[in-house]
């Protein structure tokens, strides 16, 4: 899977940045492909089938302390990554022609972010699943949009936020035997609505944060 997930991520950099395809229509194509590989091959499977369900949806009690000691090994990566090129992935992130006149190797941190992405979706999708692991990704940043627009902000108020939800979504899913990750995106859903009303209602509608 991480391998899979490497590589498609790496494909999809290159052809959009060829313009060959459009980024999205590159999504859904590898996306269908591994979906259908992944069923084909476990069907094709010697033995007992899998449970697909935990995968597609995730189950904390699929975890292994393998997977818990590869998840801090990757943790501690993205820290370091980010601690020591935080500037320029941040000229990078807004603005990729200044980057590049500063000198910065836009393609190589582009890449280096998009294998860190890939490898931390393979790893979550144990406790969220496939099919909610982009939720995890992508709420936690609305939210803390909501009240910042400082790139830094945003990193750690998403960082709190996703911690927190998660917390919370496996204290709910334990108590109601349901599956942790989509009770950890239920979670977050409703932090979401939380913040927006709490936004709307302090500040108004007026210069409110895109998200």
């Amino acid at each position: 899977a991480a391998l899979f997930a490497v590589l498609a991520a790496l494909a999809t950099e290159n052809l959009t940045r060829r313009k060959i395809l459009r980024n999205d229509s590159i999504i859904a194509i590898l996306w269908s492909l591994g979906m259908a590989l992944g069923i084909i091959f476990v069907y094709l499977t010697p033995g007992y089938a899998p449970n697909l369900m935990s995968f597609l949806f995730g189950s904390i009690i699929t975890v292994s302390k393998t997977d818990l000691w590869l998840m801090f090994v990757l943790a501690v990566l993205v820290s370091l990554v980010f601690i020591l090129l935080y500037k320029p992935i941040l000229y990078v992130a807004f603005d990729e022609q200044f980057a590049r006149i500063r000198g910065i190797p836009v393609m190589l941190l582009n890449y280096i972010i998009i294998v860190l992405v890939a490898l931390t979706i393979v790893l979550s999708i144990r406790t969220a699943g496939i099919i909610l692991v982009l939720s995890v990704l992508t709420i936690p940043q609305n939210i803390s949009n909501l009240f910042t627009n400082r790139f830094d902000h945003i990193m750690i108020g998403s960082i709190v936020i996703g911690f927190l939800a998660s917390l919370a979504g496996l204290f709910i899913s334990y108590y109601l035997d349901i599956p942790s990750g989509a009770t950890i995106i239920f979670t977050l859903v409703v932090m979401y609505l939380a913040a927006r009303f709490i936004k709307v209602a302090t500040f108004g509608k007026k210069n409110q944060p895109n998200s």
